[in-house]
Formats: C-alpha cells, sequence, structure tokens
C-alpha cells in the first residue's frame, strides 16, 4: 500500500437495509506516522469490517470492530496500513444485528467476533478476497442484509419517537415522548435503554450535537447555530462540542472531502 493518506468510497445502501444503515464505505488508509484523532460521539454506531494493521480505540487493539452509541469522544489511533468497509448502522440496525440489548454496549469497543462469532469471521474473510470497492459494498450490503432481517424484530414505537428526535434536532422532550406513546417516562427510558443505548435526554444531546455540527461545517455563524440549536447559550455550546466532540465551536471550519480512488 503504496498511497499515504486516508480514501474512500461511499454507497447507499439497499431498500431493505436502509432502516438499519445509513451509509457504506470502503476505505484505505495509510500514514507515515501513526494518526491519533478524536471521534465524536453520534447518534448511531460504528462496525468496522477491517483488514490490515490493528487500530487503537481507546485503550484497545482491534481490527475489526464495533460497539454501541456514545454520549463522550472516543480517540482512536492509526497502528499501520488498513483498509476495509466501515457501517454506519442505526440503534435498531444495531439491535436487530447484535441481538443485545443496546445498554450492554453504550461506550464500549468490542471486537465483533464477540458478538458475531462465525459470521464475522467469514465476512471479513470473503470481504478481504474481493478486490473491487463496488464489489465489497455490494456484498457488505448482502451478508448484513441477511443478517439484520433474521435479528429479533422490534416494535414501531422506539423507532418512531427515534424519528422525531431526528426531525427535531434533538429538541424534542422525553415528556412529549412518552405522552405521545402512551408511556410512562420509566417505561420509555426502559425501552430506549434497550434499543438505543441512551436515555431519550442523553439521545437528544448527541443529536442536537451532531446538528450544531453539520450547519457550523456549512459555514454558519457561531451565535446563530447555537440558538437555532437550542443552546442555553454559547458556553453551554462549548461545553457540549468537548464532552461529545473533543473540540469547540471555533474549531470547526468546513473540511474537505478525502482523495478519490
Amino acid at each position: 500500500m503504496s498511497m499515504l493518506g486516508l480514501a474512500m468510497v461511499g454507497a447507499v445502501p439497499s431498500s431493505a437495509l436502509r432502516p438499519y444503515v445509513t451509509r457504506l464505505t470502503a476505505y484505505r488508509e495509510h500514514y507515515a506516522a501513526p494518526l491519533t484523532r478524536s471521534e465524536a460521539a453520534m447518534p448511531g454506531a460504528v462496525l468496522i469490517l477491517g483488514f490490515g494493521a490493528a487500530m487503537g480505540v481507546g485503550e484497545a487493539r482491534v481490527t475489526s470492530f464495533t460497539g454501541g452509541l456514545s454520549d463522550r469522544f472516543t480517540v482512536t489511533r492509526t497502528l499501520g496500513p488498513a483498509e476495509g468497509v466501515q457501517v454506519s448502522l442505526t440503534p435498531f440496525g444495531a439491535r436487530r444485528l447484535f441481538g443485545v440489548p443496546m445498554r450492554e454496549l453504550t461506550n464500549l469497543v468490542v471486537p465483533i467476533e464477540d458478538l458475531l462469532g462465525a459470521w464475522a469471521r467469514t465476512a471479513v474473510e470473503r470481504l478481504g478476497e474481493t478486490a473491487s470497492w463496488p464489489e465489497r459494498l455490494a456484498l457488505t450490503d448482502r451478508l448484513l442484509t441477511e443478517r439484520i432481517l433474521a435479528g429479533p424484530e422490534l416494535g414501531p414505537e422506539v423507532p418512531w419517537a427515534w424519528a422525531r428526535l431526528l426531525a427535531s434536532g434533538g429538541g424534542v422532550g422525553p415528556s412529549w415522548l412518552a405522552s405521545s406513546l402512551g408511556w410512562s417516562h420509566r417505561h420509555l427510558v426502559a425501552r430506549f435503554h434497550d434499543q438505543v443505548g441512551l436515555t431519550p435526554k442523553t439521545a437528544a444531546r448527541v443529536i442536537r450535537f451532531q446538528s450544531a455540527l453539520r450547519l457550523l461545517h456549512s459555514g454558519r455563524a457561531i451565535a446563530g447555530v447555537a440558538a437555532d440549536c437550542g443552546f442555553y447559550d454559547q458556553a453551554h455550546m462549548n461545553r457540549e462540542f468537548r464532552v461529545l466532540g473533543d473540540t469547540t465551536p471555533g474549531q470547526i471550519r468546513p473540511r474537505p472531502a478525502a482523495a478519490p480512488v
């Protein structure tokens, strides 16, 4: 692998997979020296089907890995040339794929074999033997569709509440969600712990943070973003950015895309 830097190609999931996966990305990265990054909290889970050098993620060294949603940023460190496919999962895709309550994976990094066993080993082997990136993405789509649709079915209530949180940029309150569903607040929190891994209030914080990030990357002024996203003031926004992204609003700028392949 002679090229230095990061290259990637993305794909939209097939229609059957879209409720569970938001993006599939084939990638390759190689740097002259180890690169440390702070990965921001996001309203979803990440599955890495990787081969090549391991990566440092928090205190772990992993090649193919996943985890649940987080209410904090995660530090990663490249340890050598690596490539693979990154899968951006919705909470419900992760819940069906892994088959365990999402609260058990919150803020954790787990080798995928620990959750998916032989399926994970076979998937990584087949992807590693597939040279073409479009073919890798298509294979990942097929494997995930089969596996996720065989997982435990989920009721419509929490996905409905999640969609309201996303549409509002995290502005909908837990009390409104519970009342709309005819649930108690305690039951709403319990269902979110199972299917999302975060409480509705914490999930709303992560969604609001990501909404603010997108607006800042588009070039919007900090004060306007703070007001539009519902932060109490800019100090509140600064605190949330440090906890969830290891950054500040003032450090965010529109960034160039990765190099094309």
